[in-house]
């Protein structure tokens, strides 16, 4: 059995045309080694496993080539050559910065510069992750590279160019090397898999080199991995399997549950998620990417930035079709806003299924009923299907009964009158509902309007009722009794609402939203929430909305019984600020020998 080499060291380019990705980079040091105008220190700097190490020796290799062949390469026969393809060669020495920091160490590196090469022109000094060195040494090397040896070249590689010295920097021609392209490391996966016999979808890889992010190591290693789980056979089944990756079906199919506002299919989904193991900031960060996805791919001309397979490209854009630019950038917005928010948030999940809940809400239809001429006002939908009885009822208040059909009583007959006495919020059964208003249509219109009965003994009391009094009293009284509710409820479908009320209320009750989203609501006997607060004061503004939210819970949680209370803690304590003289008598009342201490010698307090 052959010894197994893995695909990182076995497919390492070993000329300047098979590196992937940097043709810019490798065709400017093929071109200096041509015209013989080397510079006698590089930095080559870039992300991890994008070939900074490999573009070094190759170049060290072909500048001491004896043949270079027309095309700028190492000829690979001369002794040179072959000294260094068998790792022989006493012209090229590498030195890991990382664990030889020292000064020391950078001295050693210094009287072996003053030894010339015994085969070939030039002796290369390779020193990688050079910003590892320390401060001293950094010092110690500034002479050395601004003026070596003329045999002497250094080649400099790190990751964080940031933490190079000004004067380091200064001495060296830098190259800056370029992330590597999904397209370029499914190309070379290809090309990999061929020679290896294996059989590996465009999706598949196409998912390597995306968690690859840009290395060709990286992605490498993640190929030969998922080569050893499917035995030759790659698949993107497989490869999610493998990596333990989202799905893309779960990424359309959740857009598609936002784009029909089915909340509930989106709170299973999300469910079915969590329930694999992801985190919730995972699957935030990969909704955030497909919504960027879905927005590049409605315009031609950055469908290009998609770096997704064909037949996925091909869903992008018929589901990008049916999403506005306006949806998909609130959407973004709130995604990143919970990506922010995730880390800090105490209820993890719950911060994710409100976003969704907000994302859905997105797409509800403009009321211009109720914009009066100004900034169209938005309401907010359902979330969840309704009990049949609140649908009998929503309907009535939709579909008020007509004017034309509501008689008046005749003059002689003596009857009960019923007026119906509408305080200004109960103006809702007329109007659109506004979106920020916090009650739903039910429990306003329940609320605000009073009926009070009285007998009629005169005609022209009877005659005189109006047209308007005559049709609200008949759609009165042609309303359907609803039967009570108590739907029991658990303390994360009440923080739930409760939020969701704080998030609906006006701008001018912005502090009000604030102190709802900060107390903890407590579910008490006979369904009362008490929610404590630090003092009076704020137990007195959240007192004004109290009936709001009372009914907001009522209907939303199905229960009549439910009682909200905002009582003050009397456990809260109120630190008040003392004075020096204050402090001093609290310390003496506590310390009698600190008033033995003062007697004795007189002290005095400035």
């Amino acid at each position: 059995m052959s010894e197994y080499i893995v695909s990182a060291r076995k497919y390492r380019p070993a000329t300047f045309d098979s590196v992937v990705g940097q043709s810019a980079l490798t065709t400017t040091l093929k071109n200096a080694i041509a015209s013989g105008k080397l510079a006698h220190a590089y930095l080559f700097c870039g992300p991890r496993g994008v070939g900074k190490t490999t573009s070094a020796r190759i170049f060290a290799k072909t500048i001491n080539c004896l043949n270079p062949g027309p095309n700028g390469e190492a000829c690979n026969e001369c002794e040179s050559c072959r000294a260094f393809n068998e790792q022989r060669s006493y012209n090229i020495h590498e030195l890991d910065a990382a664990s030889n920091n020292s000064v020391d160490d950078i001295r050693d590196l210094i009287e072996q510069v003053m030894v010339p090469p015994q085969v070939g022109k030039y002796k290369v000094f390779i020193v990688d992750e050079v910003h590892m060195l320390s401060a001293a040494a950094f010092n110690a090397f500034l002479k050395t590279l601004e003026e070596p040896p003329s045999h002497a070249i250094f080649i400099l590689a790190t990751t964080e160019k940031h933490k190079i010295l000004p004067t380091i920097l200064s001495r060296c021609q830098i190259y800056d090397f370029n992330r590597m392209e999904v397209p370029d490391i499914v190309a070379h996966l290809k090309k990999v898999a061929a020679n290896e016999g294996y059989t590996a979808e465009d999706e598949a890889l196409s998912v390597i080199a995306r968690k690859a992010d840009g290395g060709m190591r990286d992605a490498l290693s993640i190929f030969d991995q998922v080569a050893a789980f499917s035995q030759g056979n790659i698949t993107y089944q497989k490869v999610i399997d493998n990596l333990n990756v989202l799905d893309y079906d779960y990424y359309f199919d959740i857009t598609d549950s936002i784009l029909k506002t089915d909340v509930t299919k989106i709170m299973l989904t999300l469910n079915e998620i969590l329930s694999k193991g992801f985190e919730g900031n995972h699957f935030i960060g990969g909704l955030a990417s497909h919504f960027r996805d879905l927005l590049v791919s409605r315009d031609p001309q950055t469908l290009p930035l998609l770096e997704v397979a064909e037949s996925v490209r091909q869903r992008y854009q018929e589901q990008a079709q049916r999403c506005q630019p306006k949806f998909l950038y609130s959407a973004l917005r709130l995604c990143n806003d919970c990506d922010i928010n995730y880390r800090t948030s105490r209820n993890k999940r719950l911060l994710v299924e409100l976003t969704l809940i907000e994302v859905a809400q997105l797409l509800q239809a403009d009321d211009e009923a109720a914009s009066g001429g100004r900034r169209p006002a938005k309401r907010l939908l359902p979330i969840f299907a309704p009990a049949p009885a609140q649908v009998a009822v929503t309907q009535s208040l939709h579909n008020p009964p007509s004017t034309s059909t509501a008689g008046t009583a005749p003059a002689s007959i003596a009857a009960p009158v019923t007026t119906t006495v509408t305080t200004p919020a109960a103006t809702t059964a007329q109007q659109p509902i506004r979106r920020n208003d916090s009650i739903s249509a039910l429990a306003k219109t329940r609320l605000s309007t009073i009926s009070l009965t009285r007998v009629n003994t005169t005609a022209p009391a009877a005659a005189a009722a109006t047209p308007a009094a005559t049709a609200a009293t008949a759609a009165t009284a042609s309303e359907p009794a609803r039967p009570a509710q108590c739907q029991p409820f658990t303390a994360d479908d009440l923080r739930l609402q409760w939020l969701t009320f704080a998030n609906t209320l006006p701008v001018e009750e912005a502090a009000e939203a604030g102190r709802l989203k900060i107390v903890q609501p407590v579910i008490k006997e006979n369904y009362r929430i008490e929610a404590l607060v630090e003092n009076q004061v704020a137990a007195n503004y959240l007192g004004k909305i109290a009936p709001q939210l009372t009914a907001h819970l009522r209907a939303t949680l199905r229960n009549d019984n439910i009682t909200v209370a905002f009582p003050v803690d009397e456990t809260h304590t109120i630190r008040h600020a003392y004075s020096p003289r204050k402090i001093l008598a609290e310390m003496m009342q506590k310390n009698p020998a600190l008033v033995t201490l003062i007697k004795t010698f007189d002290l005095q307090l400035d």
